[in-house]
């Protein structure tokens, strides 16, 4: 058997550890956090604090599993847009698994432990990912923190946030920033919690989505197209169609079944840096707001409107069905965190700088734009 290595996760006060006997699984985990939040190798000579993650590749102890679900009573739900069978004993522990992922789960929430099996490595190492993020989530919003659905970059520790619905330019605003010299702390969401007269943030790690147009508007697509044919890899959540449209020079947005949804290149968080050259940020303190559009007839420039906060621009449950708290890891809290945090965040991010803008499809304006307004605030 192979010797169990550990990664230690932490983000603020909240932390987490993963456990396996397969390195590749910690070393995911540190990989994929490490950039955002503090990730470091542990010793596992002595016992590992909780919450914890144990995850390894072991087809007997799934099997196992498998079959203690067929003699249950459970029910089928949706995880992570896979079929999952749910069951949970009187002392509260609940079994899962996922048949067409080869994943098993057993969570005791009590213990603060996720115990994950697998039939191969990758799969167990994303899902050992993801269930770590989502316990630091859990300590996070229970010490008063909430999401924002929110880009965000920073210099000098002073963060500018970017607001807007699907297609508004939170991506693009936040990455031409970044190419600007700002830190890239978020692509899509932030953790918030006031601290004194201010709003500290921090970052959530996760894949950021780029689609195919926006990519080469950066001037980025080349630089992918070329790791990538070097034999570098891409998140393993990245659909193939965009994978083979990257190998064939193809840059036209690539659209699911319906048109409804963009297929986008799916980047890792430490790629922002070896790959594009940009500097992340681990925190920060709120100082502005931006709320852009897109017109592709239009200069970029600030325009006249009364657009503010609202519901939509926090993460919540009804938001996060994506991820539904099916293992307990929440103990009863919002996916986006108390209505009293929300509120307490809203009333002062209220009293910062607020900037509609609207910016065109020409990128080294908008750039231009964006930093100097970056400058100003």
């Amino acid at each position: 058997m192979s010797t169990p290595t550990a990664t230690r996760l932490q983000a603020a006060d909240a932390s987490v550890t993963v456990v396996s006997n397969t390195v590749f699984v910690t070393d995911w985990a540190r990989r994929y956090f490490g950039p955002w939040w503090n990730a470091y190798t542990i010793d596992t000579d002595s016992n590992c604090p909780a919450p914890l993650v144990v995850a390894d590749v072991n087809q007997p102890a799934y099997a196992d599993l498998a079959t203690l679900i067929d003699a249950c009573p459970h029910q089928e739900v949706t995880y992570a847009k896979a079929r999952t069978l749910l069951a949970r004993d009187r002392a509260g522990t609940i079994t899962a698994i996922s048949p067409e992922e080869g994943l098993a789960y057993r969570s005791e929430p009590e213990a603060g432990r996720l115990t994950i099996t697998g039939l191969t490595a990758e799969p167990v190492a994303l899902a050992a990912a993801r269930i770590a993020r989502e316990m630091i989530r859990a300590t996070l919003l229970r010490d008063g923190w909430t999401l924002l659905h929110a880009s965000a970059v920073a210099r000098d520790g002073k963060t500018l946030l970017t607001f807007g619905s699907k297609g508004a330019g939170k991506t693009t605003t936040a990455l031409l920033l970044a190419s600007r010299g700002l830190h890239l702390l978020a692509n899509d969401r932030v953790f918030i919690r006031p601290d004194g007269d201010g709003l500290q943030v921090l970052p959530w790690p996760s894949a950021a989505a780029i689609g195919l147009g926006l990519l080469d508007a950066l001037g980025l697509y080349d630089i992918v197209r070329d790791r990538l044919k070097a034999g570098e890899q891409l998140h393993p959540t990245q659909h193939q169609d965009v994978t083979d449209a990257l190998l064939a020079g193809r840059r036209e947005p690539l659209w699911e079944a319906g048109g409804k949804r963009e297929k986008k290149v799916q980047v890792f968080p430490d790629q922002f840096t070896s790959w594009f050259g940009m500097t992340l940020a681990t925190g920060g303190t709120a100082a502005g707001l931006l709320f852009p559009r897109i017109d592709p007839a239009a200069s970029p420039a600030l325009i006249e409107d009364d657009r503010t906060l609202s519901e939509q621009d926090f993460m919540s449950g009804a938001t996060e069905d994506r991820y539904p708290d099916i293992f307990a890891l929440a103990h009863g809290i919002d996916g986006g965190g108390s209505e009293r945090a929300r509120a307490t965040v809203a009333d002062h991010l209220a009293q910062l700088p607020h900037h509609p803008v609207v910016l065109g499809h020409d990128a080294n304006a908008n750039a231009d734009f964006l930093s100097k307004l970056a400058d100003s605030i």
